[in-house]
């Protein structure tokens, strides 16, 4: 259906005349008789009765006019959602569980007015890909990787540097330790099924374990935090890297222990990417806001990450 046949339809109806209807839209009544007919013979029937005073709905007439301007109203909604002044600003945070989350919600928290869209995407070059088409307005990776340079027409900026910790179960040989250093993790098995070719967070662990000597397993299929916990807690021999930020919850009989990782401190470094030129109103306030938040990272034995990271 056509829906300027349809609005001009709705305006005639709220006008009584065509040619009040025909100024209101900025066309000539020839224009507005064309359409309102058009309108009648895809519906099959007439819809204005015309009269000495102008122009009065037939009962099929006052029928459609509620779902003529329904249909209206959800034609501007459809175009609402996918204009970047107009609809919610959309943000790929990776996870849901994760400290970038963490950030989220306290913007959210700060600026209510800033309608959201929170989606997950996995891989960076189809969230880079999604910010240069204008899908998204935002994500949050680490970058960048080496051999993976943004465009030249994504920018971004380092938020947010976050500490890694070990987790272990009841059992494990360090679940009693206050902190551990990374030479101190040298021969044993850090379980990250997690872990896939490709990602930034796979160029992350690379370079920990090259630098530090570690041994980490991604053998096994990965079924999600609930599962890790599980196989962590009931299994000795293995333990897994989380982030400091990250928000999980596992049963009181799991006794997991989370175990802050020193001598360096490895942290992840999360960064906003975004579309230089993008135009959403939000995307403005959430750099603003995030300009505000503490990198953080930096401890007594200093920090390690990666030499492709980002500065500050």
């Amino acid at each position: 259906m056509d829906l300027d046949t349809v609005r001009t339809f709705v305006a005639a109806a709220d006008a009584g005349r065509f040619q009040e209807a025909a100024a209101e839209l900025g066309v000539t009544q020839q224009a507005v008789s064309k359409r309102v007919a058009a309108l009648e013979r895809a519906l099959g029937v007439r819809l204005f009765t015309r009269t000495p005073r102008g122009a009065e709905l037939t009962i099929d007439g006052q029928a459609f006019l509620p779902h003529a301007r329904e249909l209206l109203r959800t034609a501007e909604r459809a175009v609402a959602a996918v204009r970047a002044d107009r609809r919610p600003l959309r943000v790929d945070v990776i996870n849901s569980r994760g400290a970038v989350t963490g950030l989220m919600r306290e913007f959210h928290r700060a600026h209510p007015e800033v309608e959201l869209d929170v989606v997950m995407l996995v891989e960076i070059d189809a969230a880079v890909a999604a910010i240069r088409s204008g899908a998204i307005d935002a994500s949050f990776r680490a970058v960048t990787a080496p051999g993976r340079p943004l465009p030249e027409d994504v920018e971004a900026v380092r938020v947010l540097d976050e500490p890694l910790q070990l987790l272990t179960g009841p059992a494990h040989a360090l679940a009693g330790a206050r902190s551990v250093t990374l030479a101190e993790l040298a021969g044993h098995r850090i379980w990250m099924p997690g872990v896939v070719p490709g990602t930034e967070w796979t160029a992350y662990y690379d370079d920990l374990v090259a630098r530090f000597g570690l041994t980490l397993e991604a053998t096994g299929p990965n079924f999600g935090s609930d599962a890790l916990l599980d196989t962590i807690a009931d299994t000795p021999a293995l333990a897994t890297f989380m982030g400091g930020g990250t928000r999980l919850v596992w049963p009181a009989g799991h006794g997991l222990r989370r175990i802050p990782v020193t001598g360096p401190t490895p942290v992840y470094p999360h960064a906003l990417l975004w579309r230089r030129g993008n135009p959403h109103p939000g995307l403005a306030s959430l750099r603003a806001h995030l300009a505000g938040v503490a990198v953080g990272g930096d401890t007594d034995d200093g920090t390690w990450m990666p030499d492709w990271v980002i500065p500050r």
